[in-house]
């Protein structure tokens, strides 16, 4: 197996259990799920769907410059709702944070997130 190498970046909320913010094998990123965590506060940073969404793609944004990529790296990405009536404004938002040709998605509905969060996404980026 090639060397794992430990992504990490203070302008992403840092790991809050055992994990990291992503890992590097070879030419693929395994990037850990993102809550709407503002990194320089380590709080939720809204109670609103859409302002935890953008700041889920933002902390996204952050862990792939770390590891030498973009959000337009990304093949896989999942997405994880505690109401997937939002699956809509989902679509809206990351519109603007995505090109064609899109990533592979999955959107899940869960009944709970860490801290309450109403979003998490994770993915897989091949640099």
């Amino acid at each position: 197996m090639a060397d794992k190498i430990i992504i990490a970046t203070d302008k992403a909320p840092q790991a809050i259990g055992t994990y990291s913010q992503a890992v590097k094998v070879g030419s693929t990123v395994y990037l850990s799920g993102q809550i709407p965590l503002n990194p320089e506060t380590m709080q939720m940073v809204s109670d609103e769907f859409e302002a935890q969404v953008v700041q889920v793609f933002d902390n996204l944004t952050a862990v792939c410059e770390a590891a030498g990529g973009s959000l337009k790296d990304i093949v896989k990405l999942n997405i994880f709702m505690t109401d997937l009536a939002n699956f809509a404004t989902v679509n809206e938002i990351m519109g603007r944070y995505f090109e064609q040709p899109y990533p592979a998605r999955a959107a899940i509905g869960v009944k709970q997130l860490p801290k309450d969060s109403l979003v998490e996404m994770d993915g897989v980026m091949e640099l």
